[in-house]
């Protein structure tokens, strides 16, 4: 029989030489610019520039801002988020667990009753005092530690503690998301308004126009088909209100959904036709780089391949023998509860165990291969993200920077056609100009109207998307992966 002291040295060496396999995680590097290609001027009449981390402020926008922190306290997307935080923390709880000992302490009372009608019971029955009904005590405790000598568990916790951080970022992706939808909707709605008070201004200049014909026809100073070029005319401006109407209840009801309230609860609010809010420059753009740390939703693609990165190690420790220390304490009798702790009671064990699938590689080779193709996939996936978000800023970029070009060229345009038309109906009363320079006048105000106010909200619409690509609306904090046993770090 081996005796304890050499099976003891042996544990003692293995646990002293314990080692982690698979490879140690490092961040990959991205090549990225040295800056973005487009950069926003900053006009004359653009307000002070807005803080990154809290960009809707600077739209100075009372109402805006207040839809925001009710979504952010209140939208549904952002619950399933925060849950599945939640239930990665579990996970990860349950990783750590893995590499601590773990005991369970049981007991049991039981009380019977043999029947002498039995064979057993003719036979126990036939021995001098006998009792036909018998009790029975029992309590134990049982302890297990499965050494993690070559990493497995450790890895397996790594995994789960970027798992853990890759939940944060991606909630605080869903942050960033649902405040800038918020925020665009909100514009949207005050630029649906701006349309529908221009087509309601040219609604009312155009029943005006109607009328002076009108007056003209009866007095037969004006031919019939003026009137009815009058008519269509206003028919056909009338004919956009609807589809403008439609726009803003379904832009009011998108309003309400993402605040977590039922379609119609903030409708009242919005009643009170407000300017479409002018967006605030950008304080500090930052470079591409700057994005690796900015945007939460790369900080979890880039945790999600730590996470695979782990999960290569967690499956060649399979390759390995595993450890584990058990013992065994437990208290009997058959007697009275009174002797159930006597030394006569008493019970005990303890057993090294072995666990070695020797015979098993092949199916750890492909847990191995299959642990390995994740993590390909996972960098892949990260370096494309990365991409895909430097093209998202440029893009965003490009799309301000030329809405803001065009909203001024419409502004000024705007200014002209109005002087132009009024132009034109002196003319025309005068006799100078005909009506077709009138309808014509008007037409080309009215779009323009209706362009530059289309512009507006998309260059304001176009700032949004673009303190979104920088990752604006949070604090970033480096992620850190931490050993096993110490604190989390926290996303800001």
């Amino acid at each position: 029989m081996l005796s304890r002291r050499p099976v003891l040295l042996l544990l003692s060496a293995a646990v002293l030489s314990a080692c982690t396999v698979g490879p140690d995680y490092r961040q990959p590097e991205v090549p990225l610019a040295q800056s973005y290609m487009t950069r926003p001027p900053t006009p004359a009449a653009t307000p002070a520039a807005a803080d990154l981390s809290a960009w809707w402020e600077g739209f100075d926008d009372p109402l805006l801002t207040r839809y925001v922190s009710i979504a952010l306290a209140q939208n549904l997307d952002l619950a399933q988020a925060v849950a599945r935080i939640d239930q990665a923390r579990a996970r990860l709880g349950g990783a750590t667990a893995a590499l601590l000992p773990s005991a369970t302490v049981s007991g049991s009372a039981a009380r019977a009753y043999q029947s002498i009608d039995t064979p057993e019971g003719q036979l126990l029955n036939a021995t001098p005092n006998y009792k036909r009904w018998g009790s029975e005590y029992e309590t134990d405790l049982e302890a297990g530690w499965e050494i993690d000598i070559f990493g497995g568990l450790r890895r397996q916790r790594e995994a789960a503690l970027a798992d853990y951080s890759a939940t944060r970022a991606a909630a605080v992706a869903t942050r960033l998301a649902v405040a800038a939808q918020t925020a665009d909707i909100y514009v949207t709605i005050r630029g649906l308004q701006a349309r529908l008070d221009i087509a309601n201004q040219q609604v009312k200049t155009q029943e005006e126009l109607l009328d002076d014909v009108k007056l003209l026809y009866s007095k037969g100073a004006a031919a019939n088909y003026q009137v009815q070029q009058a008519q269509g005319t206003l028919d056909q401006v009338r004919a956009t209100i609807p589809v403008l109407n439609a726009g803003l209840d379904a832009a009011s009801n998108s309003l309400d959904v993402i605040l977590g309230s039922p379609p119609g609860t903030h409708r009242a609010e919005l009643l009170a036709v407000a300017p479409i809010p002018v967006a605030p420059s950008l304080a500090d753009m930052g470079t591409p780089a700057d994005l690796l740390q900015r945007r939460p939703d790369l900080i979890a693609a880039e945790r999600h391949l730590a996470a695979s990165n782990a999960r290569i190690g967690a499956a060649i420790s399979e390759y390995y023998p595993t450890v584990s220390l058990n013992a065994f304490l437990g208290s009997a009798t058959a007697a009275g509860a009174g002797t159930l702790f006597t030394s006569g009671a008493t019970q005990g064990a303890g057993l090294v165990g072995l666990r070695w699938r020797l015979f098993d590689f092949t199916r750890i080779n492909a847990d191995v291969s299959a642990a390995k193709g994740a993590d390909a996939e996972a960098l892949a996936g990260y370096r494309l993200a990365v991409l895909r978000a430097t093209e998202d800023v440029e893009n965003s970029l490009s799309l301000l920077v030329n809405r803001q070009t065009q909203a001024a060229t419409l502004l000024h345009a705007e200014s002209s056609l109005t002087q132009a038309r009024n132009s034109s109906m002196a003319a025309y009363h005068g006799g100078a100009a005909s009506f077709i320079d009138v309808l014509h006048a008007d037409e080309s105000l009215l779009q323009a109207s209706d362009a530059r106010a289309q512009a507006q909200t998309e260059s304001a619409r176009a700032a949004i998307a673009t303190f979104k690509a920088l990752g604006g609306g949070w604090n970033p904090q480096p992620i850190q992966t931490k050993p096993a046993g110490t604190a989390i770090t926290k996303l800001g």
